[in-house]
């Protein structure tokens, strides 16, 4: 058997790790998952405040889950998408049950990733409007494939330019860095809405196919816009016939308190995209969820999509084992719950390190914004900055050698345990973030 030395080694050598320079990547290399608990192949225990990447919502090795997978190998692994099959019907059928659309109905096109969610969702926008324009905020990512690293907003579609034709931006609100200069959420939805407005009105809304939007932005710091502004946005979409699609890629499945954000902000989109959570991450598997007052345009017309591996019987068999123990074990609404711990405890953190510039989340899903100095709020690490996670490094070493992973984005690290978590394991992890965060302080 081959060492941790070897096997990081054979790591460096043979494989590209996402969205970093590769020149000396080091990492734990795990190969166990139990409840909130990865390990590695040391024996060391990590206590996975990231559920992944916003993923793990049910934990590590669900056992429903698990067997759900070992009996689709046995029975199918594989059907075409042009064939009916069992699993996905039941699955699709289940989502409709936990959507915003439960009277008017819902279909589902399956995928197997966010980005081809998204991707898809786009081209059946188009399709059912005939118009060609989307418009999507700029502190947003949708993905890395061709059409969905152009709807991402920041840094990462750089390397994706030039995108095609027709995907707009415009600012969204962000309470704690106000680009609208407001002083109170009131007024940052209003300004918000007005930006917006005025975006349309210079790109004529007569030719805006939708908007896409995460309903909490993810990855790019766990932004909750404030109350109002998510219900103004798609009553501005009802008045110029434009599609609202909430990219729901980390926000669904229980994250935010409810099965979608969506749900959990009062808003009916016509579309939702999907992954991640709707099989814990266990098996790739996403989809775009269509109101079915638009879903039947295709009754009578081609359905502009399709891959190989839609609807995969695998992936599909899973996500409905997972759903139904989200149901089950009622984890649709325990992370308001953990909404509970996580901001206690995160503010009490934020009184007493310097270099915690601000505490937000909602449901599991919390994230804390580090700064140099509090009353300028300059960033400790630069957005967009060419050196990257720069001193934040420190921080997650010092959170992995304390027994905890999680992961961020320049200044801002990512508090998102999976929904499964107890408040024991949450204070243990807590106070690892502590003890980071002074470690950390001890080395600006």
């Amino acid at each position: 058997m081959s060492t941790t030395a070897e096997l990081q080694a054979k790591h460096a050598k043979y494989v590209l790790t996402p969205w970093v320079a590769q020149g000396g990547l080091s990492a734990p290399v795990i190969v166990r998952g139990d409840g909130r608990y990865v390990f590695d192949s040391d024996g060391n225990k990590y206590l996975d405040l990231g559920s992944g990447l916003i993923a793990v919502n049910l934990g590590h090795n669900h056992p429903k889950v698990v067997r759900a997978i070992q009996e689709q190998a046995q029975t199918l692994a594989y059907a075409a998408p042009s064939l009916f099959n069992d699993k996905r019907a039941e699955l699709a059928e289940e989502l409709v049950s936990i959507s915003p659309w439960k009277t008017e109905g819902a279909r589902t096109f399956f995928t197997t990733t966010g980005a081809e969610s998204n991707d898809d969702a786009v081209r059946i926008a188009r399709a059912i409007t005939g118009r060609q324009k989307i418009l999507t905020a700029y502190r947003s990512f949708h993905g890395s494939t061709g059409t969905a690293i152009a709807l991402t907003g920041e840094d990462r579609r750089w390397h994706g330019e030039p995108g095609g034709p027709g995907i707009m931006r415009f600012w969204a609100p962000y309470p704690y860095r106000s680009p609208f200069y407001a002083s109170t959420p009131e007024e940052e939805t209003s300004r918000a809405i007005e930006n917006l407005e005025r975006v349309l009105m210079h790109e004529d809304p007569r030719r805006v196919a939708a908007i896409l939007i995460e309903p909490v932005v993810g990855s790019n710091g766990v932004i909750v816009y404030p109350d109002g502004y998510l219900p103004a946005l798609r009553a501005l979409t009802e008045k110029h016939g434009i599609l609202l699609i909430c990219d729901e890629v980390m926000t669904g499945f229980g994250r935010t308190g409810s099965a979608f954000g969506s749900t959990r902000f009062d808003v009916v989109p016509d579309m939702i995209t999907f992954a991640k959570g709707v099989t814990s991450a266990y098996l790739p598997l996403g989809g775009v969820m269509i109101r079915e007052s638009l879903a039947k345009t295709f009754d009578a017309r081609a359905l502009p999509s399709g891959h190989t591996y839609s609807g995969h019987p695998m992936c599909v068999a899973a996500g409905l084992a997972a759903v139904r123990a989200y149901k089950e074990e009622k984890l649709f609404d325990r992370a308001r719950e953990v909404e509970g711990w996580l901001r206690s405890g995160l503010t009490a953190l934020a009184e007493k390190h310097r270099i915690v510039g601000d505490v937000r989340g909602v449901g599991a899903f919390f994230a804390l914004e580090m700064v140099k100095d509090r009353a300028t709020k300059e960033p400790l690490v630069p957005w967009h900055g060419e050196g990257g996670l720069g001193v934040m490094k420190t921080f997650y070493a010092e959170l992995r050698k304390r027994g905890v992973y999680t992961f961020g984005k320049f200044n801002v690290a990512m508090i998102a345990p999976p929904l499964t978590v107890t408040k024991d394991e949450l204070d243990a992890g807590l106070g690892a973030v502590d003890a980071a965060l002074s470690a950390l302080e001890s080395t600006l």
